[in-house]
């Protein structure tokens, strides 16, 4: 057990040397094995492929708003230039997402959930804060750590690194790693997603009312422990800090 405690250390410490940058954005370091360029092409493939398939909405009303607040959100984050593409799909799901190649999704569902512009604001400050705050490539680089360090515990690694790299195991490494990185990048993503909501010219209040939004539509949830995403309270709480902390509106 205890050469094993030690590889692993030794593993874990090379990966912190030669993987670790800082994020002045998000005022702290971040263990980057890979880039969000080396992920874009695989994202961009699944996306063509979803395009071909899923039902895209034309309603006019809706598209106009989230391109125009999307686009207001893109030039406060001083992104504007890159190829940003809104699309809104025809799904009652309330739910939004952002791949890398800045590629955003939101169902027409989270309309029956924003009030006004404002909180769309919050979503789709949310969704770009992910990629300033490169959650995507960290958390590629999580799963590959995780790996890495469950191969070296058991002495595996040999002629198996790039396996290592794609794949983790293990519920231990889930619980133990991974969630808890992927809950802080939500709660970075929110946070970074009320600046750029405010820089944009909308409220950070109403990053506060679209929680309780969410919150009043009673949908049930796992665990937070088991989530990789905080509960709607811990959002709603952190947020309410966070604004008042910040000063904002």
């Amino acid at each position: 057990m205890e050469i094993k405690s030690a590889l692993m250390a030794a593993g874990l410490v090379v990966l912190g040397l030669v993987g670790c940058e800082t994020n002045d954005q998000l005022g702290r370091s971040q263990l980057i094995l890979v880039d969000d360029s080396s992920l874009e092409k695989a994202a961009l493939a699944s996306w063509a492929d979803q395009m071909k398939t899923a039902k895209i909405s034309k309603d006019p009303k809706m598209n106009a708003r989230l391109n125009a607040v999307g686009k207001k959100i893109v030039t406060a984050a001083g992104m504007g230039d890159k190829p940003w593409e809104f699309v809104l799909f025809d799904n009652a799901q309330p739910n939004a997402f952002v791949i890398p190649g800045y590629k955003v999704g939101v169902n027409t569902g989270m309309f029956t959930v924003i009030k006004n512009d404002d909180q769309l604001a919050a979503i789709l400050g949310h969704e770009t804060a992910h990629v300033i705050g490169k959650h995507a490539a960290e958390r590629m680089s999580q799963t590959a750590a995780a790996s890495i360090a469950l191969e070296v515990a058991t002495q595996q690694t040999s002629g198996n690194t790039q396996k290592a790299i794609a794949n983790y195991g293990g519920l231990g490494a889930q619980l133990g790693l991974l969630l808890p990185y992927s809950r802080k990048h939500e709660l970075e993503a929110d946070r970074l997603g009320v600046d750029l909501a405010v820089k944009a010219g909308y409220r950070a209040s109403e990053s506060v009312a679209l929680w309780q939004n969410m919150q009043a539509m009673g949908n049930k949830a796992p665990p937070e422990f088991l989530s990789t995403h905080p509960n709607d309270q811990r959002r709603i709480d952190d947020l309410r800090a966070y604004i008042a902390a910040k000063g904002y509106k």
